[in-house]
């Protein structure tokens, strides 16, 4: 029998890039946030050895660089377990699309293979074996609202923004993370963003931290919601749409459409389209190519994905996933 996980998808909420590490990773500062779109993820042991990977989609390695075959061999040596682990992954999430599909995949063969083998691991092993094979994987052994710092890896639950009506653009360019990153050094070395140069690494990951600080204070179990957003009183604004409109008037964005929308000017029109059909907030997420926006109301969210997907721009209608939702679900 096997184990079918759920693999859910992330957005980030907000993406600042820090220095250049002496690790060749970047310093981070992100708001994490799970959505309902999924993979399903397949496990099972039998007796034999080794790993090996299904996948149906091409793009997708399966061979020992897939991150669930790495957290595989990893998990079950810290389960102290023997046996051969088969993953059969079925698509639904984007191939470098920024919504971490690898990586939520790999976290899903993890919990795969605990439930299997009935074996557990402590949190923090989990969280260590995570971070060894990927930055974004920890994220998704804590899901809802999550703030990612270090180089994403260090995650830290957040006060939950309810669970919202989202839709998913997902233009089929492929958006490589590490060309992201060199664009944006680029850009940084050689002055074309003064904006940016007139301010430190340092500087600008210490003001996001305020800014995060600043909007916890009027997230549940803080100081008490604050009584307007960009000036228009409060009443009568959905409690998730409050909250994340106050975090967007701190100025929390996604750095990466700096070096990414000039490269792919299409990305920057879904985004400007998501907007004009009434989305209360669009990003790119992560280094793209998914773009997503925010909607009151899920009718409007469906009919905007249909549009898109209409025009030729591939487009889910979901929603966010509280952490308590994302727990609930996973093996459901």
């Amino acid at each position: 029998m096997s184990v079918t996980v759920r693999a859910f998808g992330k957005i980030n909420l907000g993406l600042c890039i820090g220095s250049l590490r002496a690790d060749g990773f970047h310093d981070l500062r992100t708001v994490y946030q799970t959505i309902a779109l999924h993979d399903l993820v397949r496990v099972v042991v039998s007796r034999g050895s080794g790993v090996e990977i299904r996948c149906a989609d091409a793009r997708v390695p399966c061979d020992q660089s897939n991150t669930c075959y790495r957290i595989a061999e990893r998990t079950m040596a810290a389960l102290n377990a023997k046996g051969r682990v088969v993953v059969e992954i079925e698509k639904t999430l984007p191939v470098q699309g920024g919504l971490g599909g690898a990586s939520a995949n790999a976290v899903a063969t993890l919990l795969g293979l605990e439930r299997e083998l009935k074996k557990r691991l402590s949190g923090g092993e989990g969280l260590r074996i995570a971070a060894e094979v990927g930055s974004d994987l920890p994220l998704f052994l804590v899901g809802g609202t999550i703030l990612g710092v270090g180089r994403g890896e260090e995650v830290y639950p957040m006060p939950d923004l309810p669970e919202t009506h989202c839709v998913i653009a997902t233009p089929e360019i492929g958006v490589s993370t590490p060309q992201a990153f060199a664009a944006w050094d680029r850009m940084w070395n050689d002055g074309s963003a003064p904006e940016l140069t007139r301010s430190s690494p340092s500087a600008r990951m210490t003001r996001v931290g305020r800014v995060v600080s600043a909007w916890l204070s009027g997230a549940p179990g803080g100081e008490g919601p604050r009584k307007t957003v960009s000036g228009v009183p409060a009443r009568g604004r959905g409690r998730a749409e409050i909250l994340l409109l106050d975090l967007v008037r701190t100025g929390i964005e996604n750095d990466f459409e700096r070096v990414v929308f000039p490269q792919h000017p299409e990305l920057r029109e879904v985004k400007s389209v998501l907007a004009r059909a009434g989305a209360y907030y669009a990003s790119l997420s992560g280094s793209g190519s998914a773009v997503f926006g925010l909607f009151r109301s899920g009718a409007v969210a469906s009919r905007v994905a249909a549009s898109l997907a209409k025009s030729g721009v591939p487009a889910w209608a979901t929603r966010t996933l509280s952490r308590r939702g994302y727990w609930r679900k996973i093996f459901d």
